[in-house]
């Protein structure tokens, strides 16, 4: 069999982390090619499940509003979900590093599925409570906090290096565009046939998602033959994290801009119910336009190959960029104006986002990127809560518009240190075919 490749990192004086990824010559042909047969079975099997969410949350809502009155409720719902997704995360990121992803990917969909279904058959007999609802938002975090730094950490083993900025974004179009396309699809089906439906058409598209799953083919990580313990492989991983100075300083820095990211855009929605001059219904055109530019920006990603030595430079002026459009956006009435900068802001963030993903997928070693992309999303999580209440707060006593502007400049400070912090910018510029992992490290 053709050993295909076998990769090595150093860290540390004495310490020593090996890794050996085995693939056959076919897997490494395979990937040559963007939509190769893996990668496409992970990406239809995504879309049919996104659609599926996006359906489902709009029947979820309408449901327990129906049957308790409550926003309440509605609210604690959705922290339901979130609140186990968090705390499991960190755990849960040590075994996608231990266990076969692939399988990860199939039980964690149909354990979802299966639940769903029967949620579905429950609300269609009139025997659904809510909280038969909660638990299986409880158990659906959970799977979700195994599911999604599988997925995450699988990528870059179905496409060639070369070709992961594409892939990325091609799965942020399937996220926001099943966004667009399932809500008012979703309204229209819960018009016509109602949430038990709903609820049956979303755990259907999980079980479908993980029976395309079971084909994929991801290829195997052959550890040392002493095996740590768990606990010991969880510590080995964020001392990992924490001795690359690089990738800590990049999620640290990622985790500040969401605080103040999540503050600003809370507002968006105050400030257009406030504002006379604004009103909801431009509130969805401006937002639509935010929407559009993301979109734009995905689709660059797509069709334009960035070369790695650009990646550095594209991210700065995309930082800027963003944060400065967004900044302005709350100082004006002019919709015209509203709508040019949230387009622009769009495409930039969307670039930004795609640049500092593949980032993180080409620099951090196989075995490592479940605790890598798991912590990642922990630390993210949970500083966007205090973010969301803070701008609210804010606005009580502030002016909404100078907090939204205030909180997007905050941004575009973080992003002026960071353009003159030399380790991460040496991350985001790294070539895995042109430098060794050790020499950014």
């Amino acid at each position: 069999m053709y050993m295909g490749v076998i990769r090595r990192l150093s860290y540390e004086r004495g310490h020593k982390l090996e890794t050996q990824v085995v693939e056959t010559k076919e897997e490494v042909i395979k990937k040559e090619k963007l939509w190769n047969l893996n990668f496409l079975l992970l990406w239809q099997g995504q879309l049919v499940s996104a659609l599926g969410d996006v359906v489902y949350e709009i029947a979820l809502g309408f449901w327990v509003l129906q049957k308790t009155g409550s926003t309440a409720l509605m609210g604690a719902l959705m922290a339901s979900a979130a609140i186990p997704r968090l705390i499991i995360s960190p755990f849960a990121g040590v075994w996608v590093d231990r266990l076969n992803r692939r399988n990860i990917l199939v039980v964690t969909d149909a354990i979802r599925g299966l639940l769903v279904v029967l949620i579905g058959i429950a609300a269609i007999t009139g025997h659904a409570e809510v909280w038969m609802v909660f638990a299986v938002a409880v158990i659906s975090g959970a799977c979700a906090a195994f599911f999604n730094p599988a997925v995450e950490s699988a990528l870059p083993d179905l496409v060639d290096n070369s070709k992961l900025m594409k892939a990325n974004s091609v799965f942020s179009m399937l996220y926001s565009g099943s966004s667009i396309v399932g809500n008012p699809i979703g309204g229209f089906i819960y018009q016509t046939f109602g949430a038990p439906l709903m609820f049956l058409f979303n755990g259907i598209s999980y079980l479908f998602s993980a029976a395309t799953e079971v084909f994929i083919k991801i290829p195997k990580i052959v550890r040392p033959s002493e095996e740590l313990h768990f606990m010991d492989d969880m510590k080995e991983g964020y001392t990992f994290i924490w001795r690359f100075r690089g990738l800590r300083d990049l999620i640290l820095t990622g985790a500040l801009l969401n605080l103040f990211t999540n503050m600003g855009m809370v507002l968006f929605l105050p400030l257009f119910q406030k504002t006379p001059e604004l009103g909801p219904a431009k509130y969805g055109i401006v937002m639509g336009a935010l929407t559009a530019g993301m979109l734009i920006g995905m689709f660059i990603t797509t069709v334009v190959d960035i070369p790695n030595k650009k990646k550095l430079s594209i991210l700065l002026t995309s930082c800027f960029v963003f944060t400065g459009f967004m900044a302005i956006f709350p100082l004006t009435n002019s919709i015209m104006l509203m709508m040019a900068l949230l387009l622009v802001g769009g495409i930039a963030n969307s670039l930004l986002n795609t640049i500092i993903a593949v980032s993180f997928q080409l620099c951090v070693p196989q075995n490592m990127r479940g605790k890598v992309f798991a912590l990642m999303q922990t630390v993210n999580r949970g500083l966007s809560p205090i973010g969301l209440a803070l701008g609210g707060i804010l606005a009580e006593f502030l002016n909404i518009r100078y907090v939204i502007s205030g909180a997007f400049f905050a941004t575009f400070i973080v992003f002026i240190f960071f353009s003159m912090m030399k380790n991460p910018k040496a991350l985001i510029s790294f070539d895995p075919e042109k430098q060794a992992l050790e020499d950014i490290m």
